[in-house]
């Protein structure tokens, strides 16, 4: 049903307790042998196959590679990241069926609105790693109390450290099961979403499907689309312009929404495998100085992510929501043209690479309520420049807040 647009109610924790069983403490810990199993594997992986690739084009480049899994078995100390990670308050609870996980930040202060971020492919909860305190803990940044958030941050269902589906299921599943995180499980009467990649989709279904719940959302990227398509001259350029750039990224998209099984035959057996796969998209989807892609990701950076996947054999299932989006209809957001008609904030950096349309188009989809053109950042924002981001989603919470409060 279409939601109600006069802003949040208030944003609170229910008086009702969760039962205690719903909520279990989580501690990342691989065990040494998975350890040492990965390292040998990279190890041992036979490179004399490989022949020179050129450059960047083919896909992931060798040089790279090679330097990349060199640090990897004699530099890279996953237990430091394994420490950064668990500094945070992490949990499984049970939603329908399966264990989520999930990073709860309870922010300062008494007022912290709740805030449900989600990562996508190729990413993790990692991804936020560096925004989380900023947003739950503002003042111990120059910022302001006021603007504090209880921020809850879920690995995706099949993703990382939490249970996989029974079978492959898309985001607007995925929406409905972190709705009931925040509303059962943990007992929020109202809540703001925010994600970027496979995030902005959920966060566009919780949006349009669970309002009032969700009382807003702030997206860094556009997924969905008109049933009617493209109305004005500009708009149909711009699907024209986004059709010809995505052909040379439609291979992984087709192959993970079509047949993932096949190809995690062979992902599952190679972490080397995995780390270009997912390495290859870091590269092209950033906004990198001079094509470096160590001008924003540190190997540690690039390392951490993907030993998510490799230590969790998590690669297969976290494959499966592209083929439980095309299930589910693909990217039309509604049939009838009914749009999400909570609040919705849009962030535009420069290099996503999956292109904005015009204003138009994206108010025919949503209740756009802030526009923000950034001056750099890509696909990957919360990594690449979380400042802009962490001030962004403040911003559009003001407004938020400030209906409650009638402020004018």
């Amino acid at each position: 049903m279409p939601a109600d647009t006069r802003g949040p109610a208030r944003y609170y924790m229910s008086p009702m307790t969760p039962p205690a069983a719903a909520r279990r403490p989580f501690r990342i810990a691989v065990p040494d042998a998975t350890l040492a199993d990965i390292r040998a594997r990279v190890m041992r992986y036979p490179w004399h196959e490989m022949p020179d690739d050129g450059g960047w084009d083919y896909g992931a480049n060798l040089d790279y590679m090679k330097a990349l899994c060199a640090y990897w078995v004699d530099g890279f100390d996953w237990r430091r990241q394994e420490a950064a990670i668990n500094r945070f308050s992490h949990f499984n609870a049970p939603v329908d069926g399966m264990d989520i996980h999930f990073i709860h930040e309870k922010g300062s202060g008494d007022a912290a609105m709740p805030l449900l971020i989600s990562h996508g492919w190729p990413g993790s909860v990692v991804e936020f790693l560096e925004i989380i305190e900023p947003l739950a803990h503002p003042e111990r940044f120059g910022g302001r109390v006021e603007d504090a958030f209880d921020v809850i941050a879920p690995s995706l269902p099949g993703f990382g450290y939490s249970g996989r589906p029974p079978r492959p299921i898309g985001p607007r599943k995925m929406a409905d099961i972190f709705n009931r995180l925040m509303t059962d499980t943990l007992g929020y009467s109202g809540y703001l979403a925010q994600g970027g990649d496979w995030g902005g989709a959920i966060s566009s279904w919780l949006g349009f499907d669970h309002a009032p719940a969700c009382q807003g959302i702030h997206i860094n990227i556009l997924t969905m689309r008109h049933g009617a398509g493209p109305q004005t001259d500009a708009e149909r350029a711009w699907q024209t312009k986004f059709t010809n750039d995505q052909i040379m990224q439609e291979g992984y998209r087709t192959q993970q929404a079509t047949k993932p099984q096949t190809l995690s035959y062979a992902m599952m057996d190679s972490p080397v495998g995995i780390a270009a796969w997912l390495v290859e998209k870091f590269k092209s989807w950033s906004d990198l100085d001079g094509g470096d892609i160590e001008s924003v990701y540190s190997k540690d950076d690039l390392l951490t992510n993907i030993m998510v996947y490799v230590t969790t054999r998590s690669f297969n299932t976290a494959s499966w929501i592209y083929y439980g989006r095309r299930e589910e209809g693909g990217r039309v957001l509604s049939a009838d043209d009914r749009r999400v008609e909570v609040p919705t904030a849009c962030a535009l950096f420069p290099a996503e690479m999956l292109a904005w349309p015009p204003r138009s188009y994206v108010e025919r989809l949503y209740n756009v309520q802030q526009w923000t053109e950034m001056p750099r950042g890509g696909h990957f924002a919360a990594m690449e420049q979380p400042g802009l981001l962490i001030d962004d989603i403040r911003r559009f919470a003001r407004t938020l807040r400030d209906r409650t409060s009638g402020a004018p």
